[in-house]
């Protein structure tokens, strides 16, 4: 095998490497390392940052949790000085084996703390009423404290109309002579009384207000005294603030953002109104959150990391605020995947009692990573795998086609969800956190790990380098979505469990895949960005990231300075296309303060409903690679285009694809095997034309060839029949401990669990040998065509290491073979039967604070239950012979 020495391998991420003088190595994936009750000492930190480094991991993400129970005496108290010593000793000891350390500013999550004080914890609108008859007097004492201070007082009479009595508010107390029989409203800055999720010990306390710069500063300052090492990155998991939809000068930030008194209308937001003069103020109320969520914490939260010289991470989906400005940020916008994907891969197993469904939404991937391009950011992470599978059940194979399509979208720095932190004399399985997936030293996944991180860098490797390239930029128009009643909430969470309430099945989503559908590479940009965008040549440019068109999709809402910009690019020679023409400025002064302009700009816009043909007719041409059914990611470097090419069809696919790249010569690298050539490309019009054989389940990289001195790339046809290999069979099952459990002598390969009762609870190794006579046929190569493997392979043939097989196809190259050949072949299953084993057995492991272990549905965990899991080879191994062309 041949690796790349290509611009993508020399690129050593100069910028996005390096943070507070520590260099560290992107490309490969890094882990969330779950530290159960802080119970960590200097030595297992150690032991789990050798494993790590061993495995090919770059880097770790600290987050302190709930506790194992019968451990409280080794509990420490996050931020404490003992805490603050093995912090010190995890970042010196990650940095001398290259390893990058991200933390949270808190434990769990959201961020909270036992520092937070009722004054700057979580906000939300109070209200009470009391009706009265005309002619009344009334007289009511008011108290006020952190917890409910009262904001607003208002009269609402028979007719509905208004009278805001906070001026006779005074002293605490309310005095006034009812003038008809009405209803009093009184207003209240009160508290949701969340407190922090899944904390760990120090860590228990109330969620802090998340629209006050003001709660923000007190809550950093036991981090600005105490955190003095190098850490990479503090990291914001999903905004998982819940009922907050006030902050206590948020009255007064309304008026001063949105020109206007809010008192007058918050009887009808209270009451859920639904009428398009109300949903307009909501939508205002909605904006106004978004503004102090983004400039009040979000951008000085960053402005701090920045102080201490560390980055941020942010996942930014839960927001009640426009994504991609909370995306933007951050230095790094993360997106995540939870759940399982279907794909039509032959041999990819999705069972239904393993899963909970779940989809990695490409719309709603690209929030992330838009943000990402627009704002020139060079990476885009994402917590991967959660729940890809119950606990014990995850293979690597089902992670590559989950992990290819967050890679096609624009992530680019892979963070698994997760590790868990577990002392070498904890009793299998070790400590755990209640969600997987598990990539722990323990686990009997971890000895096929390697071959996913590799392939984790190979491609994160090229992914970051040069820039995205994505030709058409979409307008997201949030205030369409701030705009539907949405059951009338004040705060409006654009939340990734509940997409079909603001983002499928919106004009938006439909015009995204379209696009995408059609061959155009797309990010989305928001009012915010747009202020900064300009024309140059016919091109758009948001900071660095250039576009050939702009899309604005049907919209109802626009501001009013949007529609204006977006009509001066056109005007300078911008291709803008319109779906339809926006009806109004949004909010409560929309149409009274623009609706006259609005008028005078209607003839400028000429509205074409098929933007993709309107795309072709001005020569903004999509790849044709979207009429093959394989799925694409393309980037641009100092030498041109990169493609990211992944087959995810039921079918292998051979044929001629084309490229919208003018490049001779191309060089084809496959990510897995490192195997790499030269193909010599048909240039025509613009467009390149290359032969590509890519087998369902696999993935390759298209790129400009650097005048390498590199043999051609090697196509494969088969010669005659493949050759069944059947066997007999020698089976050793060996423990983790490498100690010979049992051994089998096998007729034909079934799955290993139906031998006895010890092999039914086995989980470890299975090594099979067997000899075979070389097929008489003539053949450059060999291929060896695995049957089902449960769950990876790694093949020796005649004593020499061929490779390890751990996706879809299961399939490795063979050299030469003799005239008799001996196959060796080290199966790893997964640790389902030896928990099922456990389960039964009644010996309790579940030993852990708070949620303790749930399944995937979140009931109670109960592997006893589950029918053993085939492990082994299992059907026909196969040999094919083929040419190279």
């Amino acid at each position: 095998m041949m690796k790349s020495a290509s611009f993508f391998t020399l690129y050593l991420l100069l910028v996005s490497n390096i943070v507070n003088g520590q260099r560290y190595d992107t490309t490969k994936p890094f882990t969330r390392w779950w530290w159960l009750g802080s119970a960590v000492n200097e030595a297992e930190i150690s032991r789990h940052l050798i494993e790590f480094k061993n495995a090919g991991l770059g880097g770790v993400e600290i987050t302190p949790i709930y506790g194992v129970k019968g451990k409280e005496t080794e509990f420490i108290d996050f931020m404490s000085d003992r805490y603050l010593e093995v912090l010190k000793h995890t970042t010196r000891t990650a940095n001398s084996l290259g390893l990058a350390v991200d933390m949270v500013l808190g434990t769990g999550w959201p961020y909270g703390g036992p520092h937070v004080d009722t004054i700057f914890a979580a906000s939300r609108l109070l209200y009470d009423t009391i009706s009265f008859d005309s002619g009344m007097d009334i007289d009511i004492t008011l108290s006020s404290s952190q917890s409910k201070m009262p904001v607003a007082i208002v009269w609402v009479d028979m007719d509905g109309a208004r009278n805001d009595l906070w001026d006779k508010f005074s002293d605490g107390a309310l005095r006034w002579k009812t003038p008809q029989s009405g209803k009093l409203y009184i207003f209240y800055s009160g508290k949701t009384g969340q407190v922090v999720k899944r904390s760990a010990p120090g860590g228990e306390g109330f969620t802090v207000d998340h629209y006050s710069v003001v709660a923000l500063r007190d809550y950093l300052i036991p981090f600005e005294e105490k955190l003095d090492m190098p850490i990479r990155a503090i990291f914001n998991d999903s905004y998982e603030v819940y009922g907050t939809d006030f902050t206590p000068d948020l009255l007064d930030e309304f008026k001063a953002r949105r020109g206007y008194d809010l008192v007058p209308f918050l009887p009808d937001l209270v009451n859920k109104i639904n009428s398009p003069a109300i949903n307009k103020v909501r939508c205002d109320y909605r904006e106004t959150i978004s503004d102090l969520l983004l400039e009040e914490f979000n951008q000085p939260w960053t402005d701090w990391a920045h102080s201490k010289s560390y980055v941020t991470r942010l996942q930014a989906h839960g927001s009640p605020g426009n994504l991609l400005d909370m995306y933007a940020s951050a230095d790094i916008p993360e997106c995540e995947t939870f759940g399982s994907m279907p794909f039509n891969i032959p041999g990819f197993r999705r069972e239904t009692e393993d899963i909970r469904p779940g989809e990695a939404d490409r719309v709603m991937v690209k929030f992330s990573s838009s943000a990402a391009h627009m704002m020139g950011k060079n990476l885009v992470s994402s917590e991967t795998f959660t729940w890809l599978r119950d606990h014990f059940k995850v293979a690597p194979s089902q992670c590559k086609p989950e992990l290819e399509v967050l890679l096609m979208s624009g992530v680019n720095h892979v963070f698994l969800h997760g590790s868990t932190y577990s002392p070498a004399e904890a009793e299998w399985p070790g400590w755990k956190f209640y969600a997987s997936t598990n990539f722990a030293p323990q686990m009997n996944i971890w000895k096929t790990a390697p071959s996913l991180f590799q392939y984790i860098k190979n491609c994160q490797e090229r992914l970051q380098a040069g820039s995205a390239d994505n030709e058409i930029a979409v307008y997201y128009p949030v205030h369409d979505a701030w705009t539907e009643h949405h059951s009338g909430s004040l705060c409006m969470q654009f939340q990734i469990n509940a997409l079909e309430e603001w983002l499928i099945g919106t004009p938006f989503y439909k015009t995204c895949n379209d696009l995408m559908d059609a061959g155009y590479s797309i990010d989305y940009f928001s009012d915010r960005f747009l202020k900064n965008a300009t024309e140059e040549k016919g091109a758009i440019k948001f900071n660095q990231a250039v576009y050939k068109a702009i899309v604005v999709p049907p919209v109802q809402y626009m501001p009013y300075e949007t529609l204006t910009r977006l009509l001066e690019l056109k005007k300078q020679g911008a291709v803008v296309i319109f779906s339809s023409t926006p009806q109004s400025a949004p909010g409560h002064l929309g149409a009274s303060t623009y609706g006259a302009l609005f008028s005078q700009l209607e003839g400028q816009i000429l509205p074409e409903p098929n933007a993709i043909q309107t795309l072709r007719d001005k020569g903004i041409m999509a790849e044709m690679l979207s009429t093959t059914g394989l799925i694409f990611n393309r980037r641009s470097g100092p030498q041109g285009k990169s493609y990211f090419i992944a087959n995810h069809s039921s079918s292998d696919f051979d044929q001629i694809i084309s490229l919208n790249t003018s490049a001779g010569n191309l060089l084809f690298y496959d990510p897995e095997t490192e195997e790499e050539g030269i193909v010599i490309g048909k240039i025509s019009n613009g467009q390149t034309t290359a032969r590509l054989q890519l087998k369902a389940g696999k993935s390759i990289f298209i790129s400009v060839a650097s005048g390498k001195n590199l043999p051609a790339w090697k196509y494969r046809s088969t010669v005659g029949k493949a050759t069944i290999l059947s066997g007999p069979f020698d089976l050793q099952l060996m423990d983790n401990d490498h100690q010979n459990i049992k051994s089998y002598h096998l007729n034909q390969l079934t799955s290993w669990t139906t031998f006895d009762a010890q092999s039914e609870a086995f989980s470890g190794t299975g090594t099979y040998t067997f000899s075979f006579k070389k097929p008489k046929i003539k053949a450059d190569a060999w291929v060896l065509d695995l049957p089902d493997v449960r769950e990876s392979a790694k093949v020796w043939l005649n004593g020499e290491l061929i490779g390890t097989s751990w996706s879809n196809p299961f399939e490795l190259v063979l050299p030469k073979l003799r005239k008799n050949n001996t196959l060796k072949i080290e199966v790893n299953n997964l640790d389902a039967n030896r928990i099922r084993a456990l389960e039964k057995s009644g010996k309790e492991w579940k030993i852990f604070y708070e949620i303790n272990m749930v399944n995937k549905d979140y009931q109670k965990f109960d592997a006893a239950v589950w029918k053993p899991m085939p492990s082994g080879l299992i059907g026909q191994i196969s040999l094919q012979a083929v040419k190279f062309e």
